[in-house]
């Protein structure tokens, strides 16, 4: 889903989602994981990569980018190795897209509790969800979700964790997507759910995702939609996920929206917005992009609680016709990419 941002009429970001891949994936397997993030007898301990002093946010060692960086060491690839590193070694999200949520959200969420860190998870399973796009899937029905919300915040317990909840959906709604009407009353109501599900979890922070600031333009219907789907008993909304609008644009539209949501915070995903966007309709994996400011709640901005990597760096929007791997692969080019642009310092000083 997330790359998707414009592929409809001011679609988010494509693909924009960055969904977890299956276990076929091309990611390579770090040795002593398995699927699902298990540990295999005599693996590496949960969290073996370090967890910077002064850092918030959860540092996992089962990332797609983790796994590559054990895969090109041992192939003796040193020098990708170490420029993958850059994406690796920060926070990234975890994101949950269907019945192993529950089981990972839990996993996760403990190890990050033992490291003393936050977790940054995404629930991404919406109905309908992508409007039957790159990312599409999603919970069968409205039951089906439902209870799958239930699951997810009883996985998280009396543990810290901030959840972003469903990129795309609220702007699916007020696009050309078609959810609308009843579809779209049954969307809210189920947003309104999830967040309240979520927060009955005293130490978990939620953030209903508000698009981009590309995507919605008018700022007074989306403020009505993101009432109708709880953003009253949320912790705020998220932007840019997925997306590459530079971080000054995006906190600058996020300080109008939470005006009309009675000072409503927000978080940014700054994970692929160094270079900004390419433009308004190159969304899906476009090239010359880099890595944004690592995530932090040291963002120097009133209202905005952190810069987040929602998005992982390195995983596909979808295949957009470039010989692309589908939605949420590692692909290891794209990532070094990123991370070249940015160590390099080709990077738009208005996005850091």
């Amino acid at each position: 889903m997330l790359g998707l941002v414009a592929g409809l009429a001011g679609c988010a970001g494509g693909s924009p989602t960055g969904a977890v891949a299956p276990a076929t994936t091309s990611a390579a397997v770090a040795p002593g994981a398995v699927p699902g993030g298990a540990t295999a007898p005599g693996g590496p301990t949960p969290g073996a990569l370090p967890q910077l002093p002064g850092q918030t946010f959860y540092v996992s060692d089962r990332t797609a980018a983790a796994q590559q960086v054990t895969a090109l060491r041992g192939q003796g690839r040193t020098a990708e190795a170490d420029i993958l590193l850059r994406i690796a070694a920060r926070p990234s999200s975890q994101w949950l897209t269907d019945q192993a949520a529950r089981g990972t959200a839990e996993q996760v969420s403990r190890r990050a509790a033992e490291a003393d860190r936050t977790p940054v998870f995404v629930a991404y399973n919406i109905p309908h969800r992508d409007c039957g796009l790159y990312s599409a899937g999603g919970a069968t029905d409205a039951a089906a979700y439902r209870s799958w919300a239930t699951g997810l915040a009883e996985a998280l317990g009396d543990r810290r964790a901030w959840v972003v909840l469903e990129p795309d959906a609220v702007a699916h709604t007020l696009d050309a997507c078609g959810v609308k009407g009843d579809a779209a009353a049954e969307r809210y109501g189920l947003l309104a759910f999830a967040v309240q599900e979520l927060k009955k979890r005293p130490q978990v922070r939620v953030y209903l995702d508000a698009g981009n600031p590309g995507w919605v333009q008018d700022q007074a219907a989306l403020a009505d939609a993101l009432r109708k789907s709880g953003i009253a008993a949320a912790d705020g909304f998220a932007l840019n996920v997925s997306n590459f609008y530079s971080t000054d644009r995006g906190t600058a539209y996020g300080a109008q929206l939470s005006a009309r949501l009675d000072g409503k915070h927000f978080v940014v995903d700054t994970s692929r917005n160094g270079n900004g966007p390419l433009g308004a309709e190159a969304w899906c994996n476009p090239p010359g992009r880099a890595l944004g400011t690592p995530p932090t709640t040291e963002t120097g901005q009133p209202g905005v609680d952190a810069f987040l990597w929602i998005k992982n760096p390195g995983e596909s929007d979808g295949e957009c016709g470039r010989g692309e791997p589908r939605a949420g692969e590692f692909w290891l080019p794209y990532a070094l990419g990123l991370a070249t642009a940015a160590a390099t310092g080709q990077v738009d000083p208005a996005s850091s």
